[in-house]
């Protein structure tokens, strides 16, 4: 099993936390070192905050424990392509990378409805890597909504 692997089995962890909470499938962890530095899923539903979701929650939670908001040296892993909010967010810490599983075609914003990481006006660039194991994020987000639409939630 390679790097990028391991570290979103991790994420895909805690996207089965929020799932079994209710919550959209959605985990994140950051790396520093080859060591865990923060780990997170969506909170949403349960905080009922628009911006709880598993990057800002695995950012804030890096930020308190390296003391600093410059999170350099940090990678993040999301099994879903980060939204605007938390790509800004993502560019904001300065993390070195992100790499995604699922591809959003309706929020994603590394790449597929648009990419702000190509904005050079920007201070930072962060390297990204998306589709590590892009089948089993996206499966579990499917599962998930189906699911949903057959209780007839409003999810």
């Amino acid at each position: 099993m390679n790097e990028h692997d391991k570290y979103m089995r991790l994420a895909l962890l805690e996207a089965l936390k929020a799932q079994t909470k209710d919550e959209v499938p959605v985990g994140a962890v950051i790396i520093k070192d080859g060591k865990v530095v923060a780990r997170a899923h969506n909170r949403r539903e349960s905080t009922q905050i628009a911006t709880a979701h598993a990057e800002l929650l695995a950012i804030e939670k890096a930020c308190a424990k390296l003391k600093s908001w410059r999170l350099e040296g940090c990678v993040l892993y999301v099994t879903l392509e980060p939204c605007a909010m938390c790509t800004g967010a993502s560019l904001l810490a300065r993390l070195d990378g992100i790499v995604y599983g699922a591809f959003d075609l309706k929020g994603g914003c590394l790449g597929t409805v648009t990419d702000l990481s190509s904005i050079k006006a920007f201070n930072h660039t962060p390297w990204i890597i998306s589709g590590i194991l892009e089948d089993e994020c996206g499966s579990l987000l499917t599962s998930f909504f189906k699911n949903k639409r057959k209780q007839g939630s409003p999810l």
